[in-house]
């Protein structure tokens, strides 16, 4: 393998934040130089050449800000990769619009870092039909990190902290769409195993008659059409992480093997007699009421109590909507680097939408909203119209009668147009929910169609 090393600067206000990081990094060969923020950072830049700039994006932004257009300015092929804490996303994400390349959610890890650096020195100095500079390519996978500053989310990092060092098995619940799969890999990617591999098994999507074989694996011979050996996921997991998705979708007969597997430690694969360890760790994820599942009889109640060493339950996004605006921000980075469209930034009444939309598909559901937006989008920015469930506003019917009887029948107009959603039909009658309510109750108004 080619070593990719270079020159980095690192300014951080953080002194002691930014002498660990570059610890770090001379060990792995790096040359490394660290400043705080301001015009000496700035001096170094005008002065020095520097291959990458590590730079903290501040706590309002604009010491980031500021660095980065000077850096720009000296050195316009200079990388530069924001370093962020959870609470300025929105300002790492200003940056990315300024010309950054990438950026870090804080605490930073080592690994990780030296990871996104090897990629971008390989790519940044990689010859390109004899071009010493070569093709900056800006890397697919900056968007698969967890993107969230609400208080609910918060709590969820915390957790991944907690249990990613420890080996003990996991249980991920929450809604479709809620980012289970994610918050695994963070677990893992955070965890002793990092090293080695994460296996997906998605119970739900694998047929009953397959499922054994492609856990377990088999023999060559075990039945007619087992021309050769193969490994099972739970041998192909070893030494790393094993993600059961849709664990509530499993039969009662794997649960019973897979309960062995994570008792005693050792499995078979079918039509074996050499015992194999099953050394990997376990994590669970589903969008099922286990306990209701166990008390129905659909679930094993021991196997139940194997996973659910330690629990917890993802936020749906209508529970977070604080998070909206930076993950809209994330995806529409996203999609503008992968459709190639001009599209800049997303405007205030298709933000509003967002922010009044229940989001039954969670964050899943917005991605492909914003995907969707940004491909069928001509101007440059994304208007209300361009969102899957937006609905116009229709100018309500003229009524006769009283004052009393055409509130009413304006109140009805409104909350039928707009399917009953009391968010949307309060803001479009200048109200308040609890005032919707009340007036609803008020006219005895009954959800039915308008004639």
């Amino acid at each position: 393998m080619i070593a990719y090393t270079g020159k980095i600067l690192i300014v951080d206000q953080d002194r002691a934040a930014r002498d660990k990081l570059a610890d770090c990094l001379t060990e792995r060969g790096y040359n490394v130089t660290t400043n705080g923020p301001g015009e000496a950072a700035q001096a170094l830049l005008h002065n020095q050449r520097f291959n990458v700039l590590l730079a903290d994006v501040g706590e309002d932004g604009t010491s980031g800000l500021e660095l980065l257009k000077h850096a720009k300015d000296s050195d316009p092929d200079l990388v530069v990769v924001m370093m962020a804490a959870y609470g300025s996303i929105r300002n790492a994400v200003a940056c990315m619009k300024n010309g950054a390349h990438d950026y870090l959610l804080k605490p930073i890890q080592p690994d990780k870092l030296c990871g996104r650096l090897h990629e971008i020195m390989a790519r940044r100095f990689q010859p390109d039909n004899g071009n010493a500079q070569g093709d900056f390519i800006i890397p697919t996978d900056r968007f698969e990190s967890m993107i969230a500053q609400s208080v609910a989310m918060q709590r969820i990092f915390q957790l991944i902290q907690d249990v990613a060092p420890m080996d003990s098995t996991v249980l991920i619940t929450g809604e479709t769409g809620t980012g289970k799969e994610l918050a695994a890999k963070a677990i893992h990617s955070n965890s002793n195993r990092r090293h080695g591999p994460f296996v997906t098994v998605n119970c739900g999507a694998i047929p009953e008659n397959l499922m054994e074989s492609e856990l377990f694996g088999y023999q060559k011979g075990a039945f007619t059409s087992a021309a050769d050996t193969k490994k099972g996921r739970l041998e192909l997991a070893h030494a790393g992480t094993l993600f059961l998705d849709e664990i509530g979708e499993i039969s009662m007969r794997m649960q019973v093997d897979l309960l062995r597997v994570l008792e005693n430690r050792v499995f078979y694969r079918v039509g074996g007699t050499q015992p194999l360890e099953a050394n990997f760790r376990v994590i669970a994820a589903t969008n099922r009421d286990l306990k209701n599942s166990v008390a129905t009889g659909d679930f094993r109640e021991d196997f139940y109590y194997r996973l659910n060493v330690i629990a917890f339950e993802m936020p749906p996004l209508r529970e977070r909507k604080e998070d909206i605006p930076l993950l809209a921000e994330h995806f529409l980075l996203r999609y503008i680097h992968e459709t190639g469209k001009s599209v800049k930034r997303i405007s205030r009444g298709a933000l509003d939408e967002m922010m009044l939309h229940e989001w039954p598909g969670n964050v899943r559901e917005l991605r492909n909203a914003i995907e969707r937006a940004v491909v069928i989008g001509r101007a440059d920015q994304i208007a209300p119209e361009e969102l899957p469930f937006y609905r116009p506003e229709c100018p309500p019917p003229v009524f006769n009668g009283t004052l009393r009887q055409m509130e009413k029948g304006h109140i009805l107009h409104i909350l039928n147009e707009n399917d009953w959603n009391m968010s949307r039909c309060a803001r479009i009658l200048g109200i308040d929910r609890s005032t919707l309510y009340n007036k609803i109750k008020r006219y005895n108004i009954q959800k039915t169609k308008q004639v």
